[in-house]
């Protein structure tokens, strides 16, 4: 029995599935935004928790590629909205399945739910003692690794924003490629840790490591600490957050999202005029 899958299916499959996403409700998206907020935030923390006493840069990417991609492998399995593969929903407008309002009133929505529910993980994990580990040296980690996330020029994080999310819509159609449970985690595991290995920026993932960061910084015992070990938390701000990171790491992210989309549909889907 033939089992493969061509990409023009993989197109058409996703064309009627970005087509209910754009329609869906707002109670309905905005609920499964959060739903996705969170579990990306669990990839996080996770990442976060395996490397934070480690200094070898190399073994430190190692280890998170490895693990975050099976965040994005429970939203799928799952069917939550997650705003950078929903870039993908431009193959149903092209595909005049749906408008470009209904689709931009889906990322809004989206958006603001993954937000949520990243702010949600991150304001506990902060609070309530799950960066204690090592008297609260995973909070210093977490703190660093949001300062340096906030300090990354604005181009830097347009570009390696758009070839972040070029990797998790790859990964979103691979996952469409099977229909049984291990080949759709396969499918998206390996864009997503390459773009983690690679240090790309995905907008909704920083909306966890930066809060995180922000929200311990806001803990007396974290923020002494972490200038016990000579580390100045100056540049780690909501201003910069917002502004220095997410806001140009988002236009990143639609444009690569977008792009492959079109790049992918004109190749596989578009009819040609006789």
């Amino acid at each position: 029995m033939n089992n493969t899958i061509t990409p023009t299916q993989i197109l058409e499959k996703y064309s009627a599935i970005g087509e209910k996403k754009a329609k869906s409700s707002t109670r309905k998206i905005c609920l499964l935004g959060i739903l996705s907020g969170v579990l990306i935030a669990f990839g996080s923390v996770a990442t976060n928790t395996a490397v934070y006493g480690m200094k070898d840069p190399w073994t430190i990417k190692l280890i998170c590629g490895l693990l975050f991609p099976f965040g994005l492998g429970m939203v799928i399995l799952l069917g939550a909205e997650l705003f950078t593969g929903n870039c993908l929903i431009t193959i149903s407008v092209l595909d005049k399945k749906c408008t470009v309002f209904s689709m931009l009133r889906n990322w809004c929505i989206v958006y603001i739910g993954n937000f949520i529910g990243s702010l949600i993980v991150a304001m506990g994990c902060a609070w309530f003692g799950q960066m204690n580990y090592s008297n609260g040296q995973l909070a210093v980690y977490t703190m660093k690794l949001a300062q340096s996330k906030c300090n990354i020029s604005f181009a830097n994080g347009i570009v390696l924003g758009f070839f972040c999310n070029i990797l998790v819509c790859v990964a979103v159609l691979m996952a469409l490629s099977a229909s049984d449970t291990t080949g759709r985690i396969i499918g998206a595991y390996l864009p997503i840790c390459f773009f983690v290995l690679a240090g790309f920026e995905h907008c909704v993932a920083n909306m966890y490591y930066i809060s995180a960061g922000l929200f311990a910084k806001m803990v007396p015992q974290y923020a002494e600490a972490a200038r016990a070990a000579g580390i100045s938390l100056s540049d780690l701000t909501v201003w910069k957050f917002i502004f220095g990171n997410l806001f140009p790491v988002t236009i990143g992210n639609i444009l690569g999202g977008v792009g492959i989309s079109y790049l992918l549909w004109l190749c596989h889907c578009k009819r040609e005029e006789k």
